[in-house]
């Protein structure tokens, strides 16, 4: 699969909503749309945050995630989504990758994730503990970086 990873641009607005609910209705959650994918600038570019998206070889969202700097040396993700028919293929691993380097050049030692409920994150649950996450009660993992 060959995808590129970009900061997110206006222009894949819809896209990007697409890719989510599409995403969240095949794990079998009701699709609906968190206030910071609506205003992405107000939550994570205004703030000296960033979103990013992953656009395939047509130009589609198959992708994103989000990460916003904390004051006290961490950062926290948001937000990492992958077009369902397109994981396990190393994309949600790059999107990560991509958000713990911004989080490590910007000073930011921790990295924070909240993982939701254990029915709907299963995934989740499995995923950030393969990238060296570890939990610090039973919907939070951190990873030092």
């Amino acid at each position: 699969m060959i995808f590129r990873i970009i900061p997110y641009e206006k222009q894949y607005r819809d896209d990007l909503i697409f890719m989510v609910l599409e995403a969240k209705n095949a794990l079998g959650r009701v699709p609906t749309l968190n206030d910071d994918l609506l205003d992405i600038d107000g939550y994570y570019f205004n703030k000296g945050d960033l979103f990013w998206i992953a656009l395939d070889e047509n130009d589609r969202v198959v992708g994103c995630v989000g990460c916003n700097l904390l004051p006290e040396g961490a950062a926290v993700l948001h937000r990492l989504y992958v077009k369902y028919s397109l994981k396990r293929k190393g994309l949600g691993s790059a999107l990560l990758e991509t958000a713990e380097n911004f989080a490590r050049g910007n000073g930011r030692r921790v990295m924070r994730v909240h993982l939701g409920d254990r029915i709907t994150y299963f995934e989740s649950r499995a995923f950030y503990p393969k990238h060296g996450y570890a939990y610090t009660d039973a919907d939070h993992m951190v990873k030092n970086l």
